[in-house]
């Protein structure tokens, strides 16, 4: 039976491993022999019960049985890093693992840049991103840190407000010219609408805030995607009105390409937001994440 001092050894080994691509690399950076790291990944396999790596004169590739060992030793590790950081108070920069989840609009076109920033800040920080149409469980433990549009309604996490975004309603001046301005909500039963299937929200019914009432408006149109650049490229190619986060179509507003419409009638609120469970919030690898990112994001669109 592995003693409680030897899982972490056993654990960082493995992950040095699978980061150097080969035994005789590990050897190298371990400065031992390569029969040696090849012994004790064996000895690690004979205790566990399982074979962790396909090991052939070429190459070495994870088992299933070592791609969910990885990815819990990593998690596992990061975690040791930050409560012994957080006991001995030390003020090192942040490291460890950091799996970042964001939306494929949003996170290709601002998550992604940032990181980039980011790692070149924190290049002892292993940051993952992973890009979904819909956010992942809040139940489940599939990142750290999410970007997420809304505040979310699962008291289970901490959310921190990072960005202000509206969703905006707009149409190519092609199409208005053609189909003529909505002037109030109800007006758009008369026009096309490009449709975005995304997350939980009801397809096909768009909200509006009228006063102290929120009016809901039920459109229709004959394209429709769950990617949110897909259908910003067909509201500038003049098929119909959109309703899109500021953030994404700013800059076709600034230049003209998109007009916005129903100004007077704006949408609820839809603000950015950093998700993460809260045994991570004092993560530094975390806190410096999310302080990043929303120090980024601090200006308008």
């Amino acid at each position: 039976m592995t003693t409680p001092s030897s899982a972490p050894s056993e654990m960082a080994f493995f992950s040095l491993l699978v980061r150097t691509g080969s035994l005789s690399a590990a050897a190298r950076e371990l400065n031992v022999t390569t029969p040696a790291v090849s012994k004790r990944l064996s000895q690690m396999e004979a205790r566990l019960g399982v074979q962790l790596m396909h090991r052939t004169t070429r190459r070495m590739g994870l088992t299933p049985e070592g791609e969910l060992y990885l990815a819990h030793a990593r998690r596992i590790l990061a975690d040791i890093d930050d409560m012994e950081r957080q006991v001995s108070s030390a003020l090192a920069a942040p490291k460890g693992l950091l799996r970042v989840n964001a939306t494929l609009g949003f996170g290709r076109s601002h998550i992604a840049p940032l990181i980039s920033q980011f790692a070149k800040r924190y290049p002892e920080v292993e940051v993952q991103l992973q890009l979904t149409v819909n956010p992942p469980p809040l139940s489940e433990d599939a990142f750290d840190v999410c970007i997420r549009f809304g505040e979310p309604p699962d008291a289970r996490v901490m959310a921190k407000r990072i960005a202000s975004n509206r969703r905006l309603m707009c149409a190519s001046p092609a199409y208005l010219a053609k189909h003529g301005t909505p002037k109030v909500p109800t007006d758009l039963a008369q026009h096309s609408c490009i449709g975005i299937r995304q997350g939980d929200e009801a397809y096909g019914i768009w909200h509006f805030v009228n006063g102290k009432k929120t009016e809901t408006v039920k459109v229709r149109g004959t394209l429709s995607t769950n990617d949110g650049e897909i259908a910003v490229s067909w509201a500038l190619a003049g098929h119909g009105v959109l309703m899109r986060a500021e953030w994404d179509i700013a800059k076709y507003l600034r230049s003209g390409r998109l007009q916005q419409v129903l100004e007077n009638y704006p949408t609820p609120a839809a603000d950015i937001y950093a998700v993460y469970p809260p045994r991570h919030q004092t993560a530094a690898r975390v806190q410096a994440f999310v302080g990043f990112v929303s120090e980024a994001l601090k200006s308008s669109p």
